[in-house]
């Protein structure tokens, strides 16, 4: 007997295809087509093939700007999973502190973006910013507009300050799913402090640090508001990052054809890295599943 499947059910998603293909396909789609055309203005455009491409891929001002990019993701994940791991080792386990604590870690992710940029604006201005009259009073040079050592050590603070907290409640909660069981086997067995963590707590916190790890990378690589408002990317283009570098692009050169191709490619060096996590974090699944 032939079972008649219901199909209503698709009704139910159907607003939300709607909103995706308005958000998200259709956009694509755009950008897309500008990327293969070109235009000469009068909104007449022609075939250009993949004449942007050839051009993006063989401009240093692009390869430039990725290196910068690569550069600062490192950074930034190298100081604030570490620094993560160790905020979220010291933070109490229970109680109302353990409560406090938690509130206070989450209240650097609700600043605004924009507003995280304004504040590190002024905290490092010489004239009236704390950062920048104290380092001034002490006697160091400090000058985040002029110099490119001191815009990019800002700009690393700003994302370390903002952004360290995801990691370490991430961490705190890798950390929390571990049965007392385990610490109590290490304990009758003296293991070291360095044991508990190296060989208890590292292991349950592994996925959760992947996760950390993505979502960190994704937003540090395409990072723009913070560093935009504070250095508008300079000194020169030393803080001009690939989100930078395209909006300069497409909307202060008005060039449609390259930043169109320049987009599609950074979007698929985005997709390609988060493919690699994606296929890491599943080999560790299958790991710990067998």
């Amino acid at each position: 007997m032939n079972k008649t499947v219901n199909q209503k059910a698709w009704f139910l998603i159907l607003p939300v295809l709607v909103l995706v293909a308005f958000s998200a396909v259709i956009p694509l789609m755009t950008v897309v087509n500008y990327s293969v055309q070109d235009t000469f203005g009068n909104n007449k455009f022609f075939w250009a093939g993949l004449e942007w491409f050839d051009e993006m891929l063989h401009s240093q001002r692009m390869w430039d700007a990725l290196g910068r990019q690569l550069i600062f993701s490192a950074i930034i994940l190298a100081i604030e999973v570490p620094l993560g791991i160790f905020v979220a080792l010291n933070m109490p386990k229970k109680g109302f502190w353990a409560s406090f604590c938690l509130v206070l870690m989450s209240l650097p992710l609700l600043i605004p973006w924009n507003v995280v940029g304004t504040i590190w604006q002024i905290f490092g201005r010489v004239d009236i910013g704390l950062l920048g009259y104290f380092l001034a009073k002490i006697g160091v040079d400090y000058n985040y507009t002029q110099n490119i050592l001191d815009a990019w050590i800002t700009v690393i603070v700003m994302d370390v300050w903002h952004w360290t907290s995801l990691v370490a409640l991430l961490a705190y909660a890798g950390l929390q799913s571990i049965p007392d069981a385990y610490y109590q086997a290490a304990k009758i067995d003296q293991a070291s402090r360095w044991a508990v963590f190296r060989y208890i707590e590292l292991p349950k916190m592994a996925g959760v640090l992947m996760i950390a790890i993505l979502l960190r990378f994704m937003d540090s690589f395409m990072i723009y508001t913070e560093p935009f408002v504070v250095t508008g990317g300079g000194p020169g283009n030393a803080t001009t990052f690939l989100s930078i570098d395209l909006v300069k692009m497409a909307i202060g050169q008005f060039d449609l054809g390259p930043a169109a191709a320049f987009s599609l490619m950074y979007n698929l060096i985005v997709l390609s890295i988060c493919w690699v996590f994606y296929t890491v974090m599943t080999q560790m699944d299958k790991r710990d599943g067998v």
